[in-house]
């Protein structure tokens, strides 16, 4: 983490639900000598001081309240925003933080989300579109295939899930799609090779189901 912010870079993340968080002390310090208190105590999520934290947004099922704490873990000042939701009758939160502390608390979660989905994509790219296989060593070679590998996979997304309308959009599987062109692509040799005519009505359903086949979704 320390890392991360001597090199300029804020972090944004998510803490384990038992994470241990300290109130920053505000009241008046004592005289004498000794350093300063800077501490007034352990945070307990389920039941928050607060006079330290500001709600950010409540209803009937969720509260966001949120508060600039100090990290055991992380040995520094965090900006906290703590997400509670209410299902079936019980509440559980989730911890998210920021080491920039003048970040705006919606924007923390903004940021969180964006960075989520993002994961999503440098996963799958590394699973199925080979984001780790290239031997180049030339800064303009490894450019050139990384962005290959990230941009298929948003082509494919916008190909066959971005263009199905969200009522009947199923979930996106990126190795569906790659196991359905592997097998478009072996069918087509059969054809080619054994001279089948893929052109007949008769045929369409064997093909789309030759097409579909391994597919998770099929």
């Amino acid at each position: 983490m320390s890392a991360m912010n001597n090199n300029g870079f804020d972090v944004v993340s998510r803490l384990r639900t038992d994470a241990h968080l300290q109130y920053l002390f505000m009241g008046k310090q004592k005289q004498g000598s000794g350093r300063f208190r800077k501490f007034e105590g352990k945070v307990d999520y389920n039941n928050l001081d607060m006079e330290h934290f500001t709600l950010l947004e409540q209803s009937q099922d969720s509260k966001v309240p949120h508060a600039k704490v100090h990290s055991k873990s992380l040995k520094q000042l965090i900006n906290l925003v703590i997400v509670f939701t209410k299902r079936k009758g019980k509440w559980s939160f989730k911890l998210y933080f920021s080491t920039n502390m003048e970040l705006a608390p919606k924007l923390l979660l903004d940021y969180y989300r964006s960075r989520f989905q993002i994961e999503f994509i440098y996963r799958d790219a590394k699973q199925l579109t080979g984001l780790h296989d290239c031997q180049a060593r030339s800064e303009n070679k490894l450019d050139f295939h990384f962005n290959t590998s990230l941009t298929s996979i948003n082509i494919a997304k916008v190909t066959h899930w971005l263009s199905v309308p969200k009522t009947t959009r199923p979930a996106f599987s990126m190795a569906d799609i790659k196991t359905m062109y592997h097998n478009e692509l072996l069918l087509n040799r059969f054809i080619s090779v054994f001279g089948i005519s893929a052109n007949k009505l008769k045929n369409n359903n064997r093909i789309r189901e030759l097409i579909t086949y391994g597919t998770i979704a099929a």
